[in-house]
């Protein structure tokens, strides 16, 4: 059987969780905290880094900070996760759905002055499967309109644009540490504070809306309800499993992008045949190999490569439901031009066991190249 994931444990996971109970702080900004936000911080170039209970309450976080009201409008792709619309719906946002790509499968930068409004108020690209958006065209948009930009970055960890971490270049970003990421903590995230100017509000949201970090770094003599906020850390044993991920992750990445390219050498011989695409990556990203996917010529034959390869043990997935067609996305959001791209890709992608710890790989080419052959 060959799962979809299997998540990856470097060694030293238990014996910094043991580490965390002997210093006697289990609960949040402890030791193993803060080792985190100090190696993201020199990793990303980021001002100011917060470990998050997901990337989840990190988008949340960053709808906060960006004083997201009722009826203001968040222009993203309509290809992605649920989270990265249901952040700012919380604080009464309209997603504002944008086409994507076809050859990324990133929001359409050439898209997304079309859809700004006097009611917009920031843009949230999400990084699809660890490539970058185009970030410069889309900085320089939201420079020209006075917008923030909110980097989903959940797939981003170790992938770069020119050079440039993801999730640091725009005013805020989200990291995922979910058990299906590339460096995980089971569930888990983290905000990065780009502009120093929105810093030390976002440490006090952090700390459910309180000055509590001040108080313990002898800022004030006493802390107290200052904001708005929630519980947004996690537990200091989830950061002790993260720092031992974090400290191998350039290893992680390497043996990831190794079943990556093997993949991905093995299907151009499919992909000159008319049989399959394969992923497209910009000579300006770096990707960190956070999934391999592959589209097909239908969603009928989607759906029978499913079949087919559940049928030999092999468990390969499709993505996401695009968000514009889902009820919640006909409630509260709205669609910018057309989304042929989005409903074209999101039917026809298929994504195949990408995790490191046994050699898989070659069973999955053989089982994929045979099944096309009869389809």
């Amino acid at each position: 059987m060959i799962p979809f994931n299997k998540p990856y444990m470097t060694g030293r996971e238990l014996w910094y969780i043991a580490q965390a109970h002997a210093n006697g702080q289990l609960s949040g900004d402890g030791m193993f905290t803060k080792k985190c936000h100090a190696w993201l911080e020199t990793r990303t170039g980021t001002h100011k880094a917060l470990l998050t209970h997901s990337c989840t309450a990190a988008l949340e976080m960053a709808a906060m900070l960006a004083g997201i009201q009722p009826g203001d409008e968040v222009i993203m792709p309509s290809y992605t996760f649920v989270s990265t619309a249901n952040a700012f719906v919380l604080r009464g946002g309209v997603p504002v759905f944008v086409d994507i790509r076809p050859d990324t499968l990133n929001i359409d930068e050439a898209k997304i002055e079309d859809a700004i409004t006097s009611r917009t108020k920031a843009i949230v690209p999400v990084h699809y499967a660890g490539v970058a958006c185009e970030m410069d065209t889309i900085m320089e948009i939201a420079q020209q309109h006075k917008l923030l930009v909110i980097e989903d970055a959940a797939q981003g960890i170790m992938a770069t644009y020119k050079g440039r971490s993801l999730g640091a270049i725009g005013h805020l970003g989200a990291y995922s540490f979910h058990e299906t990421k590339n460096i995980i903590s089971g569930e888990g995230g983290a905000l990065l504070i780009n502009d120093d100017r929105i810093a030390e509000r976002a440490e006090v949201i952090w700390e459910k809306g309180t000055n509590r970090s001040k108080f313990f770094r002898g800022e004030v003599d006493k802390y107290t309800w200052v904001d708005i906020g929630s519980s947004y850390l996690p537990s200091d044993l989830v950061a002790a499993f993260l720092l031992a991920q974090m400290e191998e992750a350039d290893a992680i990445t390497a043996r990831r992008l190794h079943i990556w390219q093997f993949y991905h050498d093995q299907f151009a011989d499919l992909e000159a045949d008319g049989c399959l695409r394969r992923p497209i990556v910009p000579a300006e990203c770096q990707h960190n190999a956070h999934m391999y996917y592959i589209l097909l010529s239908s969603e009928s034959i989607r759906a029978q490569l499913i079949a087919r390869l559940k049928s030999e043990g092999i468990y390969s997935v499709f993505h996401y439901v695009p968000l514009h067609s889902s009820p919640m996305g006909h409630q509260v959001g709205r669609i910018s031009g057309s989304l042929d791209v989005t409903d074209d890709i999101s039917e026809r992608l298929l994504r195949l066991p990408l995790w490191i710890g046994q050699d898989y790989a070659p069973q999955i080419v053989r089982a994929v190249k045979e099944a096309l052959g009869k389809l």
